[in-house]
């Protein structure tokens, strides 16, 4: 699956069973951390910071739900596409 966009955002589908769990969190926050600027999770218009565990669990996004990754600087482009990848690909679960 090509994870690749070119855009700064991205509506994206939660497609593993378990949903966005902690473990799932925890490997969107590892990188996110690593980013210059801010990458954001959005779901019905809560934006949190995609580098806090505690942030996007507050979000409950289980299987099934819609979210919008976001990035803030055209220089986190490939950080957000392995983000983006991640989420595609159910956390390789």
């Amino acid at each position: 699956m090509n994870c690749s966009v070119k855009k700064l955002s991205k509506e994206l589908v939660i497609v593993n069973e378990l949903g966005l769990h902690a473990r799932a969190a925890a490997m969107i926050a590892k990188a996110a951390g690593s980013a210059k600027s801010k990458l954001w999770i959005i779901k019905n218009k809560e934006k949190v910071d995609a580098a806090s565990i505690l942030d996007m669990l507050s979000l409950e996004c289980s299987n099934g739900t819609k979210i919008t990754l976001k990035v803030n600087d055209k220089a986190d482009i490939e950080i957000f596409n392995n983000i983006v990848c991640l989420i595609e690909n159910g956390f390789g679960e």
